[in-house]
């Protein structure tokens, strides 16, 4: 699945060695899974797979969305998912959108809250604005279908913010047999006003690093038996 951001002006020109300021955690401790998002899914696994040394395994498709993706673990209930156009399908906004991208880039990221509708209604109630929960599923090969619940919200501070979400009990997480080998090292926000993020994440429950820069991005570091990928967007 695909974060209801959509793509930021790219940050190649602001990463000039931003500080951590906020979050002792190089990785947040919610973190469910990221997404790296790409014109062409085989381009998109061969990328990672160069980088990394651990080629994906294809998902599935996301029946109405017009996208597909292939999965890789980062360790204990967490993994990467690699999601571009599924030409299968109908053009869509997600399709479009990622058929724009002339690079794999990282466009979003989703967390876990726990119970998901006891957490909705919290923010609802603390006047934050959400979309959801709504259910989603997804065929797997083997015939086995995923289910879940994802809550997004209305201000996700230019995509620096998660979607949320919770699998359902009765359904296999992704990172426990997708293909194996590699580790998140670190994942960080960047923006030039980490104050108003910070107050952003702690009303949240997320202890997501966050840099002072002069653009506004996310930085993902995977290290796996061959180097490490470095992505940001």
């Amino acid at each position: 699945m695909i974060s209801r951001r959509m793509f930021l002006t790219a940050a190649g020109a602001a990463l000039a060695a931003p500080r951590i300021l906020w979050a002792a955690n190089k990785v947040p401790t919610l973190l469910d899974h990221i997404l790296i998002g790409c014109n062409d899914l085989d381009a998109g696994i061969g990328f990672v797979e160069e980088r990394t040394g651990v080629r994906a395994a294809f998902g599935g498709v996301h029946p109405g969305a017009g996208t597909r993706n292939a999965l890789l673990s980062l360790g204990d209930s967490r993994y990467l998912e690699i999601i571009a156009p599924d030409p299968g399908q109908p053009a869509s906004a997600d399709e479009r959108d990622l058929k724009s991208l002339d690079d794999p880039v990282l466009v979003g990221w989703a967390a876990r809250p726990g119970d998901i509708e006891a957490f909705a209604a919290r923010l609802k109630r603390e006047g934050l604005a959400v979309k959801g929960p709504n259910p989603g599923s997804r065929k797997r090969l083997d015939g086995r279908v995923l289910h879940w619940k994802t809550l997004g919200l209305e201000d996700d501070a230019a995509g620096l913010l998660p979607f949320f979400i919770e699998w359902s009990a009765d359904s296999l997480h992704p990172s426990v047999d997708a293909p194996q080998g590699c580790h998140l090292v670190l994942f960080e926000a960047a923006t030039p006003h980490p104050g108003e993020l910070a107050k952003k994440t702690a009303q949240l429950n997320l202890d997501l690093p966050i840099s002072e820069a002069r653009g506004v991005y996310l930085h993902a570091i995977i290290a796996g038996p061959k180097g490490q990928l470095d992505v940001t967007f």
